[in-house]
This record gives C-alpha cells, sequence and structure tokens, in this order.
C-alpha cells in the first residue's frame, strides 16, 4: 500500500514539473529484445552508436543490482515551427530534425529526471536509482512500450495516443518494486506509410530498421557519404522526420509546451553558405546548445555541401572551390569537387582537373574524378 501511494504521489509531482507522461514497469530482463537485437547485430543494421554489450541493453540489473522497477517519462516537442525562413534563390537553406529544434533534449530530460529522483530519494532515503536518456544502456524504447507510454511503431518510434511520437524519452531505474502499468496494443495495424516513405529504405520491415541506411543516421556520419545517398539526403542537416511526418498518427499532432523546446527558425533553418567558412567556435557559439551539434562541425558542413548540391545553387561556385582547393580535410575537399561538379558542369571542368593534379589524397581523387564523369555524361 506504501508503494501505490508513494507512485500517485511520483505521479501527481511529474506533473507538477512538467513531465507530460510516466509509466512504471519492472526491472526484468527484456527477453524478446535481445532476441531483437542478436538478429539485429547479425545482419548488421547497427548504427555503432549503440551501447555494445547486449547483456546490458537488455538486463537492468546489469546497470542497478537492486534494480525492482523502471519509470519511464516522456516529454513532448513541437512538430511545427512558427514564422519558418524560406529557403530561396541565393540563400538556400538547411533543416535540423524537429528532434534538434529548441535545447539539447538529453540536458532537458536530464533535469526532469534529477528532479524526480531527488523527490523519491526524500521520500525512500536508501532507494538506489540510475536515471539516463537516450546514451544510456537501456533502450528507451522498449522501456516506454513495456511502461505504457505508447506502442512501438513501424517506424521504430514509441507513438503515444496523446502526443503521436513526437516525444523525447528518459528513464529511471530503481530498487523499489512499483506496480507496473499495463502496455498499449500496437495500433499501427495494416497501415505501412513509414516503410513505404523512407527515402533509403531503411525501415526494412514494419519496426526493423537498417541504421546504416537510415539518413538520420547518415547525417551523423564523419566519413564521405556514399553518393547512392546523396540525392536522398536534400536539405537536410542532421536527422530526418519523413517516417514521422507520414504518420497518421502524428496529424494534428503539435504541442508547444516546452519553451526550451521551441526553435530558433534561423537555427532549425539555416543559411547553407555561412555554414561551408563557419570557424570551430562560430559553430559552438550558434549551435553548441542543440543535439544535432554532438558530432561537431564537419558533418554538417558536409551535408550543407550536398545540400547545395541538391539546389544546384550557382551562389555556391566559389565557395565550393575555395573548400576544394584549400580545406585540410580530405572529405570536405572531395565532397565539395563532387558538389561542384554537380552545379557547375562544364563550367568547373578545368578547375577540377586542375585540383586532381595537385591533389594528394586518393579518396579525394576519386571524388573528383566522380564529378567529372558527371560532366562528361552531362547529368
Amino acid at each position: 500500500m506504501a508503494y501505490a501511494q508513494l507512485k500517485d504521489e511520483i505521479v501527481a509531482y511529474s506533473k507538477s514539473i512538467d513531465i507530460d507522461k510516466i509509466g512504471f514497469t519492472s526491472a526484468d530482463p527484456f527477453l524478446t529484445l535481445k532476441e531483437r537485437l542478436t538478429l539485429h547485430r547479425e545482419l548488421g543494421y547497427e548504427s555503432g552508436f549503440e551501447e555494445p554489450d547486449l547483456e546490458k541493453r537488455v538486463e537492468p540489473k546489469k546497470i542497478t543490482p537492486e534494480a525492482r522497477s523502471i519509470i519511464s517519462i516522456a516529454l513532448a516537442y513541437p512538430s511545427k515551427m512558427k514564422n519558418p525562413p524560406k529557403s530561396t534563390k541565393g540563400e538556400r537553406r538547411g533543416i535540423f530534425c524537429r528532434a534538434s529544434w529548441g535545447k539539447d533534449y538529453h540536458q532537458i530530460l536530464k533535469e526532469k529526471l534529477q528532479l524526480l529522483e531527488k523527490f523519491i530519494v526524500e521520500k525512500v532515503p536508501d532507494a538506489h536509482i540510475t536515471s539516463m536518456v537516450d546514451t544510456g544502456e537501456l533502450s528507451d524504447r522498449a522501456v516506454a512500450e513495456r511502461a505504457g507510454i505508447g506502442w512501438s511503431g513501424k517506424n521504430c518510434a514509441i507513438i503515444t495516443p496523446e502526443f503521436g511520437s513526437y516525444v523525447y524519452l528518459g528513464e529511471l531505474v530503481t530498487s523499489i518494486p512499483f506496480q507496473p502499468d499495463e502496455p498499449l496494443e500496437d495500433q499501427c495495424g495494416s497501415c505501412r506509410r513509414c516503410v513505404d516513405a523512407c527515402p533509403t529504405g531503411a525501415l526494412v520491415q514494419g519496426g526493423q530498421l537498417d541504421s546504416q541506411k537510415c539518413i538520420a543516421y547518415l547525417t551523423q556520419t564523419k566519413d564521405f557519404l556514399p553518393e547512392r545517398f546523396r540525392s536522398k539526403l536534400g536539405n537536410r542537416l542532421y536527422g530526418c522526420d519523413t517516417c514521422q511526418q507520414v504518420c497518421p498518427e502524428n496529424k494534428g499532432k503539435d504541442f508547444h509546451i516546452h519553451e526550451e523546446m521551441e526553435p530558433d527558425p534561423d537555427l532549425a533553418k539555416p543559411l547553407l553558405l555561412p555554414l561551408l567558412s563557419m570557424s570551430n567556435r562560430q559553430f559552438k557559439e550558434q549551435f553548441g546548445h542543440v543535439s544535432g551539434a554532438w558530432r561537431g562541425k564537419k558533418p554538417i558542413q558536409r551535408n550543407a555541401i550536398i545540400a547545395l548540391a541538391h539546389f544546384k545553387e550557382t551562389e555556391a561556385i566559389e565557395p565550393l572551390r575555395e573548400l576544394m582547393t584549400k580545406d585540410p580535410r580530405p572529405v570536405i575537399r572531395g565532397t565539395a569537387a563532387w558538389a561542384l561538379a554537380v552545379i557547375g558542369g562544364k563550367s568547373v571542368e578545368k578547375q577540377l582537373k586542375q585540383a586532381k593534379d595537385r591533389e594528394k589524397d586518393a579518396d579525394v581523387v576519386e571524388e573528383i574524378n566522380r564529378g567529372l564523369n558527371i560532366i562528361a555524361e552531362g547529368l
């Protein structure tokens, strides 16, 4: 009875600190998840950002030996931007996915979880609690699904009845044996709009994602982007929202509950050309507070170059030539050479050949040759 009352108090307190949804589940092992994760690894679908130890991902007691239950929380984020700036010729813009609008969600959720932890410890001083958001060992989605926050959609996101899939997730592993909540039934049914709409076919089937093809993953890589994916990137600088945007459960879902999640339109949809010459300090000052900056400046700049090629933005020709000839990073030089060919065609052929004669890096030479082939074929 005491734990039931404490659970009610925690739920009430969570509302007072603007946690949008809370659920409770046991700390039992996630056995079916282990089977899925093992297959996922065998198929080569991992991104490489995950916790490598599968046992820790499915066994809460590996993290907190005293674990008896897990508290899952969800915070709703906006899906629409007020007064979004327009992308026009000469002033083309990129886009950060919705999960990177506003303040870094890791910090927002950690602050909420810390408040929740403090509240619980005041009630139960000897409680053992471990909190995590996204980068922790456990699968936030598996915990949220079992705690009744929402069901696991075919787009590999948790879909809540109230907020759709536009929610951030976090959890507290605790030694207190709370009564678990009931999971929700899968409500995707026969719908497969997300699977069909995925630009790269990364959603292999409902609920199974090949991370190596996922645009959200690809935008975070630091190496050359495989050419077959470049046309799929569009003007995305970080992340991808396609599988959420087409989901019927997200229709009309747009919540502006947390002020710190509101996007600065000029940062969420930044001008592309200034990104090309931005210093590390400038990048950190402008974008350091958003989650999309966690991999640093280089992936964003590479993606900006690809976005300018997508727009065939002629204003970018001179800045790209500068990058191709002077930037110390092979990935940026090579991607700039490819983009230059896409945008400038025959008019930049001589510049590419001159750059090729000077270039020492084999990967960059390959990109220049790729660009010269594009020009030769008149693509």
